[in-house]
């Protein structure tokens, strides 16, 4: 493999990791959202602390994904305006539930009314929701492959398809698997940051939570298994195989620490290992292509097809070995000096 491909393969790995990383961070900030109209049911105090316990966070969180998006622009431009341009409608819709999130998170503070406060609350539990299963959806058509063939007559890859086709099972299915992982990550964080009542009943839901995740987990997989090509390369190079498996492990040893140790703190670790090798799991299987094609092998994009120059990924490399450790650095720090215990009134 020539120093092109190299970088190419680079990337590749790193753009599934910043995935993975926005998915861990604002994957319990959506969590929590969705269980604010049960968790928060009983009083505006316990709604008040699920808020101050991603409110230091929250919108750094989401700086991951603009991140991962600028990596799909830089890296592999061909597949950044083929995949906008074949998802616009519901990315759209992604991006007005984030914008909606953000503005209700502001304001909701802002005047004292229980009026306007319930409904911030139901539009961003709303709004979490949503977005949550968009992306879901979007990640499993992309392991099964988008209706994408590329056009000799306009040079372009063009997507055969609509909305209602990428609402296919498997897509709902993994909407679904996203919401339930989600609302487990959500309680293990609110529990592990708050005391009292609040914590007893955040832990109590993710217990409740955990065995249907589980469940949901292996119907995926086996359903991935079936209608999906994920799977290849780790038949091909069955060291990979260490992949999968330590994310089965990692997500068994959370429901250990949650039922056994009730150590929510350990169980959100094994969490976050998780859901970021799981992330690591659907990319590597879709290896080299960045947009699976399930119409036409012509349609596949690919890291070979799809990358910036040589030159453009060594720059961007460089700039990148300098500011991701940074950064991972300051998250870790912040998140060690802002998240501290958060009390109920």
């Amino acid at each position: 493999m020539d120093s092109y491909g190299v970088l190419s393969v680079i990337w590749f790995v790193l753009w599934g990791v910043l995935w993975g990383v926005y998915f861990v961070l604002d994957g319990y900030d959506f969590g929590i959202a969705m269980w604010l109209p049960i968790l928060g049911a009983s009083s505006e105090s316990d709604r008040t602390a699920m808020y101050k316990v991603t409110g230091p966070f929250w919108d750094g969180n989401e700086v991951w994904l603009i991140t991962a998006g600028g990596v799909t622009f830089a890296a592999f431009p061909l597949a950044y305006s083929v995949l906008f341009s074949s998802l616009y409608t519901p990315l759209m819709i992604l991006l007005f539930c984030l914008i909606l999130r953000g503005v209700c998170t502001e304001l909701r503070f802002q005047w004292e009314n229980r009026c306007f406060r319930l409904t911030c609350d139901a539009i961003t539990t709303v709004s979490s929701l949503v977005a949550v299963i968009l992306l879901g959806v979007a990640f499993s058509n992309l392991f099964r492959g988008l209706p994408i063939e590329y056009d000799s007559s306009l040079d372009f890859y063009m997507f055969r398809g609509n909305l209602i086709r990428l609402l296919h099972p498997y897509a709902l299915l993994g909407g679904v698997l996203f919401v339930v992982m989600f609302l487990v990550h959500g309680a293990l964080y609110l529990s592990w940051r708050t005391q009292g009542d609040l914590h007893n009943k955040a832990l109590c839901m993710a217990k409740a939570t955990w065995p249907i995740f589980l469940f949901i987990f292996l119907v995926y997989v086996a359903l991935t298994f079936a209608w999906a090509g994920l799977y290849k390369n780790y038949f091909i190079a069955p060291p990979l195989l260490a992949l999968p498996l330590l994310c089965a492990f990692l997500f068994i040893l959370s429901g250990f620490y949650l039922y056994l140790k009730n150590d929510s703190a350990k169980a959100l670790l094994s969490s976050c290992g998780g859901i970021l090798t799981l992330t690591l799991t659907g990319v590597m299987g879709m290896f080299p292509n960045l947009i699976p094609s399930r119409i036409s092998d012509s349609g596949h994009l690919s890291i070979v097809n799809a990358s910036s120059s040589p030159k453009t990924l060594t720059i961007m490399l460089v700039v990148a070995l300098i500011f991701v450790p940074t950064v991972i650095l300051y998250q870790i720090w912040a998140h060690k000096k802002l998240a501290c215990v958060v009390k109920t009134d």
